[in-house]
């Protein structure tokens, strides 16, 4: 049976939390265990299924941010001899929207089964332009995909974790890019290099919930929303111009784009799911 480790970061917001934790164990809970990081969030906002809380100093200032949080939580896992339980990992941020009565981890366990070569699967937005691309109840390759939700092929994450160091910030991502800016590229890249591609599903949606940072930023205690959008991408580029020397995010793109293309010269039987 497949089964999969659902990370869920909060932080001061736990009835969002809650109802994401619940939705998942009504729908999904035969298929999942659930783990709630709570990332600097003060005690009286809590999420009542708090598996991990992190309350040192400097996350009690700066929380953890999507991939020092999902690093932590990995880690945690790691360290709890959980991490061969599971043949999947869900990562997620309390602000992901599910639709009511959506069955989503069963159906993205599915899709790994049906898909071998599939290492990173992103549910689709029903905003986004890739629906279109994709169709109905279908699934494509891309060499992009922006999302705080992703679904991964635990023999995919076990080529690339940082197994000498896995309760370092850099477990997975690259930690010294906080806000995570081009994060999401450069795993893909990580997956087209190892021979794994990265799918976008119409089968399940997720949405971000933008409107709580919008509104409820004192609240989980970080930057107005335009501030953070300006740092999150000021330092992601910077990052990557000091680990990369790329100079913007199209070369980024080009290069993570470089090795989509090589998976399908690789793996031709895969060019009808190439966008």
């Amino acid at each position: 049976m497949t089964y999969t480790a659902t990370i869920i970061l909060n932080r001061n917001l736990p009835k969002e939390t809650n109802n994401l934790v619940e939705h998942f164990k009504k729908y999904d809970g035969n298929f999942t265990d659930i783990f709630v990081i709570e990332a600097g969030s003060e005690k009286n906002n809590l999420s009542k299924y708090c598996t991990w809380y992190n309350n040192s100093p400097k996350v009690m200032k700066n929380g953890l941010r999507y991939v020092r949080g999902m690093n932590f939580g990995l880690a945690n896992l790691w360290k709890e001899d959980k991490w061969e339980k599971y043949d999947s990992f869900f990562l997620l941020t309390n602000d992901t929207k599910i639709p009511k009565n959506q069955k989503t981890i069963i159906t993205l366990q599915k899709l790994l089964k049906k898909h071998p070569k599939v290492g990173i699967i992103s549910p689709c937005s029903q905003k986004w332009g890739e629906k279109k691309l994709i169709g109905y109840n279908s699934i494509k390759y891309f060499w992009f995909i922006h999302n705080n939700a992703y679904f991964l092929r635990r023999e995919f994450v076990d080529q690339i974790i940082n197994k000498k160091k896995p309760y370092s910030k850099n477990f997975l991502f690259d930690g010294n890019n906080f806000r995570g800016y081009l994060s999401e590229s450069e795993l893909i890249a990580k997956a087209y290099a190892n021979d794994w591609a990265a799918a976008i599903t119409t089968s399940v949606f997720a949405e971000e919930d933008e409107n709580l940072l919008l509104d409820k930023n004192s609240i989980i205690k970080t930057e107005t929303y335009k501030e953070n959008i300006n740092l999150y991408v000021e330092e992601g580029l910077k990052w990557m111009h000091q680990k990369y020397g790329f100079n913007s995010k199209w070369q980024m793109m080009q290069y993570v784009k470089l090795f989509y293309d090589k998976f399908f010269e690789y793996f031709p039987e895969y060019k009808k799911f190439k966008i």
